[in-house]
């Protein structure tokens, strides 16, 4: 189906059958998962209370994909996905991952090419090893964010929390300034990258 400036319109109804109203014809999970990978924008609406589910039917989508073996999503991701849930970063999380992966998207295709390019047959490797450090400086950016690490005892004396917090500010700082060369290291293979091209 051509794609259009309005998103296609998907009931479900009490069945779990899912109808695309612009084809007029009943789909399924697999059916919209070919449409997201179309760019093909979509919002399904439960045909009984007109509410919106896009949000769960998209998450059953990735549940079905991964139950397949397709695991894109790492085990130690999801536990930290789920440890925000509740969490006073819970608010910051979808932002930053809607940034980072539309930041992937516009990049996938430059970066492919650079990476067969520079590494070879190691290309996948490479890349293993920098979303590695790259959840690495996340997990760091998010403990610097929270007000109290976790395992920390409560029962320190005010001078002891002092101290505690001067030597906790030093340890930031040391981590920031961490993500801060690791980001100038980074920022410089993709320059030189881009200069190769």
């Amino acid at each position: 189906m051509a794609k259009t400036s309005e998103p296609t319109i998907i009931k479900k109804y009490a069945n779990r059958r899912l109808y695309n109203t612009g084809t007029s014809t009943y789909v399924t999970l697999e059916d919209l998962a070919v449409m997201v990978k179309g760019e093909e924008d979509f919002v399904v609406y439960d045909a009984k209370t007109g509410e919106d589910i896009t949000r769960s039917v998209l998450t059953q989508i990735i549940f079905e994909q991964e139950g397949k073996g397709q695991n894109l999503l790492p085990v130690t991701f999801l536990r930290q996905l789920i440890r925000f849930y509740g969490d006073s970063m819970q608010g910051l999380v979808p932002s930053f991952l809607e940034y980072s992966m539309t930041s992937l998207t516009k990049e996938q295709e430059k970066l492919r090419s650079q990476m067969s390019e520079a590494f070879g047959a190691t290309a996948f490797e490479a890349i293993e090893d920098q979303v590695k450090r790259n959840t690495e400086m996340f997990e760091r950016a998010m403990k610097m964010f929270m007000p109290f690490p976790t395992g920390e005892s409560g029962g320190a004396t005010n001078s002891g929390s002092e101290a505690g917090a001067a030597k906790k500010g030093q340890t930031e700082s040391g981590d920031l300034d961490d993500m801060k060369r690791q980001l100038e290291e980074m920022q410089k293979k993709i320059n030189q990258l881009s200069d190769k091209s």
